[in-house]
């Protein structure tokens, strides 16, 4: 039987990268599982609101299938602001994942509108806008 002795880098035989990713699987797992007890509740919650009974498997489906979805979804993002050069996600690209499904992506368009309009306009902003103008007058 071979033992694992630990080392400066981690554990005898193991590569620093199967550590990071072995850590990453584990936060992976905490997070399917987190969601995964969200879904079943909410689904539970939906079900007694509507007077329904809904078995624990079709409950588990559920669970997996939002998880496994949320996963893609996720995937999309990142690839959306990658090849927009970009190394975050945002609201443009949360609304081009929707492009398949027209009344969803209408409801991100007009909620990524209002808070807009919510959101008061930085400084910096002001300061860019009042640079061109003053450029235009030379």
């Amino acid at each position: 039987m071979e033992k694992d002795f630990e080392m400066e880098g981690g554990i005898a035989g193991t590569s620093e990268v199967e550590l990071v990713r072995g850590e990453d699987d584990s936060e992976t797992e905490l997070l399917r599982d987190r969601f995964r007890l969200s879904a079943i509740s909410i689904s539970e919650a939906e079900a007694k609101k509507n007077g329904m009974e809904i078995s624990k498997p079709v409950v588990a489906c559920i669970a997996n299938l939002a998880f496994k979805y949320t996963e893609q979804l996720a995937k999309d993002l990142e690839l959306f602001a990658h090849h927009a050069n970009r190394k975050s996600v945002n609201m443009e690209d949360v609304i081009l994942s929707a492009h398949r499904n027209e009344h969803l992506a209408t409801s991100l368009r007009a909620f990524s509108h209002d808070l807009k309009a919510k959101e008061p306009q930085s400084d910096r902003k002001r300061k860019k806008t009042a640079r061109k103008e003053d450029r235009g007058t030379m």
